[in-house]
């Protein structure tokens, strides 16, 4: 018959082994996916005040936007965090081409990449928004914020603005 000390040195090869093997598996099982360059799934969701599901769409050609949507569903409402970002050879240029949709509405982002500015984007059928356009060297971001229930509770006309700029901080200071 085996005494104890025959049956801990037969288990411990084994259990080294087991160990090892639940020591690998462990980072790839806790390691959340993150797709979007500039914003993670944690923060988005923050945004969106819930649980939002990440897309990422690359490039298809040279010129195009990489674009990150997050997208939060609830009862009624449908809130939705979508970042481009794309590369310009002109990029002052092409932020104040589309800060122009803006209108007379857009106000300054302060210490927010170069040129930032946001404003109320708000449509009957996507419901209240925010913009923010601004850039980081060649680097150009569109950030849009919104939900298509007009008296959302979690996302205001006050709360827009204030995560608007939220986005807008993350977005440049991933982008430097």
């Amino acid at each position: 018959m085996a005494s104890k000390a025959d049956w801990v040195r037969l288990l411990r090869p084994g259990c080294r082994l087991l160990l090892g093997i639940c020591l690998a598996a462990m980072p790839t099982a806790a390691m959340a996916a993150n797709n979007c360059a500039w914003i993670n799934d944690a923060t988005a969701s923050g945004l969106l005040g819930g649980d939002a599901a990440a897309d990422v769409t690359t490039p298809a050609a040279a010129g195009e936007p990489t674009v990150c949507t997050f997208t939060q569903m609830s009862a009624g409402a449908k809130r939705i965090l979508r970042i481009a970002v794309e590369i310009s050879t002109d990029a002052h240029a092409r932020v104040g081409a589309i800060a122009q949709s803006c209108g007379s509405g857009a106000f300054p982002l302060k210490a927010i990449g170069n040129e930032a500015v946001a404003c109320s984007v708000d449509s009957k059928k996507e419901g209240l928004s925010e913009r923010a356009v601004g850039r980081v060297r060649d680097q150009v971001f569109t950030i849009t914020i919104g939900s298509t229930q007009n008296n959302d509770p979690i996302l205001t006309r006050e709360a827009l603005k204030a995560r608007i700029y939220t986005a807008a901080e993350q977005v440049a200071g991933n982008l430097f």
